[in-house]
């Protein structure tokens, strides 16, 4: 059972991290390579493996297994959103060094909301049962959604929040070096690195609405999923800069983690419904499985792919507050 004393020295923890991120490693607004960046999200992995065990040490064997599965199920959900950064970035033509700066206010940002949304999920559940049954078919639909939105071409260009920031404030031409905020002729402008980052959390905030309540399957303690949230969300950004070049090659893990929200999501309901007839172990083989699979399976039908259909292949997807469009004629998958 936690106690603030165990919120208080996660937080701190985080707090280290973020300033080793910003204060050490990017001090000088480098940009960071691809081996650099596997290397740090091989480092996040280790940190979250080993408080995993910190876990399993102090609460037990069920916690231990919740935490796992739950920081499994929402690493897996951020390659989704890494899908969508690429395709935020390329739209936007956004600079690579740019991109670093984005990205760390990106996942602050993410860091502070998601926190908000699950103490306010874990006291709805607390206060009324019944929504849990909400959370599930919610879970569900989702991973139907996704499976059937896999293909579609979004319309970045009609973008409500670029529209409505476009409206609504002045922007300069271009980027201006990393600054979301300049003043020219007496006049107060954003840039568009401004909207990105926006859009970015804007993003983040609509697919935390399905990674949180993928957690609340696994576990209720607001501790557990908070924490396999944080851990996920810290590595984000290395990840990113680790799997950007390479993402098309992942692209049937989107199937992958369709079906993983409709097992968790079904999960949710029959336990709700029969009590804990499916334990916590079983969801993690199964996540492993499916994601494992999928991902076997995407780099075997990628390979020798010509480049140019990869990079079309890559660009596509749901993005939040996009239209679709229909995708070009032969573009879909053989």
């Amino acid at each position: 059972m936690s106690t603030v004393w165990h919120w208080v020295g996660f937080n701190l923890l985080v707090i280290v991290l973020l300033a080793f991120d910003l204060g050490v490693l990017h001090r000088n607004h480098r940009e960071v390579g691809v081996k650099e960046s596997l290397w740090l999200s091989f480092g996040y992995l280790v940190l979250a493996l080993a408080f995993s065990g910190v876990i399993f040490h102090f609460e037990g064997r069920q916690a231990g297994f919740e935490f796992l599965t739950g920081y499994l199920i929402e690493k897996s959900l951020s390659v989704d959103n890494i899908f969508v950064f690429v395709l935020i970035f390329a739209h936007f033509e956004v600079p690579r060094k740019a991109q670093h700066s984005v990205l760390f206010w990106g996942v602050l940002g993410a860091l502070v909301m998601r926190a908000a949304l699950i103490l306010t999920g874990a006291a709805v559940l607390s206060a009324f049962h019944w929504v849990i049954y909400l959370f599930g078919a919610f879970l569900v639909i989702t991973g139907i959604k996704m499976l059937m939105t896999i293909n579609d071409v979004p319309d970045m260009s009609g973008n409500r929040v670029t529209r409505l920031m476009r409206k609504y404030f002045r922007v300069t031409e271009g980027y201006v070096g990393e600054r979301f905020l300049v003043r020219e002729n007496g006049l107060r402008f954003i840039t568009p690195l401004l909207i990105v980052l926006v859009l970015v959390e804007f993003s983040d905030v609509v697919f935390a609405l399905d990674s949180i309540p993928a957690i609340f399957a696994i576990t209720k303690d607001p501790f557990l999923v908070y924490t396999s949230n944080v851990f996920a969300i810290l590595g984000l950004r290395a990840l990113f800069f680790a799997l950007a070049g390479i993402i098309h090659r992942f692209h049937y893990l989107k199937y992958g983690l369709s079906i993983v929200l409709v097992l968790v999501g079904g999960k949710m309901l029959v336990n709700a419904a029969l009590g804990p007839v499916i334990p916590t172990e079983w969801a993690l083989l199964a996540t492993l499985g499916i994601l494992g699979g999928s991902v076997k399976l995407s780099i075997l039908r990628t390979r020798g792919r010509k480049p140019e259909v990869a990079a079309e292949e890559a660009l596509r997807g749901w993005v939040p507050g996009s239209p679709s469009k229909e995708p070009p004629v032969g573009s879909a998958d053989k």
